[in-house]
C-alpha cells in the first residue's frame, strides 16, 4: 500500500471545509492492511487481503452539523466531500450541544510513543497465517473426542490514524494486530457440541502457540459432550473468565453518558450510589501498553488518563464526550470515539475490575451447587431497568465439583441485584482490554428441565 501522508490528507479536507464554508470541522483519516486465512480438513479453505483508506469530515456551521465519509483520497473527492457536508449542515437541526473542543482542552500529546501500539516486525507472509492455522487444526483434531473441526483462523491487520480539527490539533498513530482461533466439535449430529479458543495481540510475540489454541478448543469441545438441561430453579452461577467482562460490559453501557442523557439507564441518577460490592473498583486505563483499547488520545482530540469509573463499589462519573458532558452539565472524561462517518460519542477504552483472592476452583467449591457459565448466546436486558435474560450453556457443578455439561438454558436476573453481589476470582488475563475475572453471582433463576 502506498505510504500516504494522512496528516496532509486530514489538512487538505480541513481546508476544504472551511472554503465551502465551515465554521469549524474536524477530519479523520484512517488507513490499513488486513489479511485472514481461514483452513478446513488440512487445506486452504479462503484466503483474502485488504488495503484501504477512509476518510471523514465533520463540519459545524452554529450548532448545525454533518458527517460525510468517503474511500477515495483524490483532490477532487475531498471537495465534494466538504461541499456535501456544508451542504448538510445547513439543512440540519440545531443542536445546542454540538462543537469542537475548546483549545486549551486538547491533549499536549499527538502521537502513542511508549505505548507499543504496533509492532515493528514485518507483516507475516500468507503462508505463514497458513501454517499457524494448519497447526491450530491439527492440535484440535489429535484431541480424542474430537469428530471435527468447524474452523481455524490466522489474521494480521495494520492501520494507521490521524485526527486533525480546526481548533488547532493534529496527532496521529499506528496500530497492529494479530489474532488466531479454533473451533472444534465433539460428537455427531444432534448431539455435536463445539467450543473454541481464540487469542489476539498486538504484537506477535505474544501470541500463544497454534497448538496450544488449537488443543484447548478441542479439550473445551469434548468436556461439553453429553450436555443436557440444567434443573429450573434458583441457583448460584459463576461466570467464567471468558465470558465474564459481558456483565462489566452490561454496567458500562448504564454508565455510559449517551444513555443516562437519553433517559434509558437504569444507572439515572445514580452518582456516588452504591453498585458494586465496597471492596471493588473500576478503572479506566487507556494507556496500558501493547493493549488493544489503549489510546493517547480521544476522538476530539482530549488527553486520556486513567480514571475512576466506580470507587469502593460507588459510581464515581459517567463516560462522557463533550457533547454529552455539555448535556449533562459536566465535564467531558475524555472518552470520545469515532468512525469515518459519524460524530464522536462515549465509549470506554481498557477496564480493569478488582480481582479477588480466590481461585476459580476455590469459588466452585463455595458455591456448592449451581451453574459455571462458559458461553452465552443473545440477549434481553431492559436499559430502563436492569432486566436481565439471556442463553446460557457451561457445567453443572454439584457438591462444589464439575458434575456434568448443559446447554439450552435461561439464566435471569436484575443487574442492580446481581452486580451487587459479586465475588471476583483471581484469574483475570491481564493483557486483556477488560481485565476481568470469573464472577460469582448469587441466587439467579435458571430455566432448564
Amino acid at each position: 500500500m502506498p505510504d500516504r501522508d494522512l496528516s496532509a490528507l486530514a489538512e487538505t479536507l480541513l481546508s476544504a471545509a472551511r472554503k465551502a464554508g465551515a465554521e469549524a470541522a474536524d477530519a479523520l483519516v484512517v488507513d490499513g492492511t488486513s489479511v485472514s486465512i481461514d483452513v478446513r480438513e488440512g487445506a486452504l479453505e479462503q484466503a483474502e487481503r485488504s488495503e484501504g483508506i477512509d476518510l471523514g469530515l465533520r463540519v459545524l456551521i452554529g450548532g448545525r452539523q454533518a458527517c460525510v465519509s468517503a474511500s477515495d483520497s483524490r483532490d477532487e473527492t475531498l471537495a465534494q466531500m466538504a461541499e456535501r457536508a456544508v451542504a448538510m449542515a445547513r439543512e440540519a437541526p440545531e443542536d445546542p450541544y454540538a462543537g469542537l473542543a475548546d483549545p486549551e482542552q486538547l491533549s499536549e500529546r499527538r502521537d502513542a510513543e511508549g505505548l507499543d501500539l504496533a509492532d515493528p516486525a514485518p507483516e507475516p507472509e500468507p503462508e505463514s497465517l497458513k501454517a499457524d492455522a494448519l497447526a491450530a487444526e491439527a492440535a484440535a483434531r489429535a484431541v480424542a473426542g474430537v469428530s471435527q473441526v468447524q474452523s481455524a483462523s490466522a489474521a494480521y491487520g495494520s492501520r494507521r490514524i490521524h485526527l486533525a480539527a480546526t481548533n488547532g490539533f493534529a496527532g496521529g498513530y499506528a496500530r497492529t494486530d494479530r489474532q488466531l482461533s479454533c473451533v472444534a466439535i465433539s460428537g455427531e449430529g444432534l448431539t455435536m457440541e463445539r467450543d473454541y479458543d481464540f487469542d489476539s495481540r498486538l504484537y506477535q510475540a505474544d501470541l500463544r502457540g497454534a497448538e496450544e489454541i488449537g488443543r484447548t478448543a478441542g479439550e473445551r469441545a469434548v468436556a461439553r459432550a453429553g450436555a443436557r438441561k440444567p434443573p429450573t430453579g434458583r441457583f448460584p452461577v459463576l461466570f467464567d473468565e471468558r465470558i465474564a467482562s459481558s456483565l462489566i460490559g452490561h454496567l458500562l453501557q448504564a454508565v455510559n453518558g449517551a444513555a443516562v442523557a437519553r433517559g434509558s439507564s437504569w444507572l439515572l441518577d445514580s452518582l456516588g450510589a452504591q453498585v458494586l460490592p465496597e471492596a471493588l473498583d473500576l478503572w479506566e486505563e487507556p494507556h496500558r501498553p501493547r493493549t488493544a483499547g489503549s489510546r493517547p488520545f480521544d476522538a476530539e482530540g482530549l488527553p486520556t488518563a486513567r480514571r475512576s469509573i466506580l470507587r469502593h463499589g460507588r459510581l464515581v462519573d459517567y463516560t462522557m464526550d463533550l457533547a454529552t458532558a455539555r448535556k449533562l452539565g459536566r465535564q467531558s472524561t475524555a472518552s470520545a470515539a469515532r468512525g469515518t462517518g459519524a460524530p464522536p460519542s462515549p465509549a470506554v477504552s481498557n477496564v480493569t475490575l478488582t480481582q479477588g483472592e480466590a481461585s476459580r476452583a476455590d469459588l466452585l467449591r463455595d458455591m456448592g451447587t449451581g451453574l459455571l457459565v462458559t458461553s452465552m448466546i443473545g440477549s434481553t436486558i431492559n436499559p430502563n431497568t436492569g432486566d436481565y435474560s439471556r442463553g446460557a450453556s457451561g457445567h453443572w457443578v454439584e457438591k462444589g465439583e464439575i458434575a456434568y455439561p448443559v446447554n439450552e438454558c435461561t439464566i435471569a436476573g436484575n443487574l442492580r441485584d446481581m452486580l451487587g453481589g459479586l465475588v471476583p476470582a483471581n484469574d483475570a488475563r491481564a493483557h486483556l482490554s477488560r481485565v476481568v475475572p470469573s464472577l460469582l453471582v448469587e441466587g439467579l433463576t435458571l430455566a432448564g428441565q
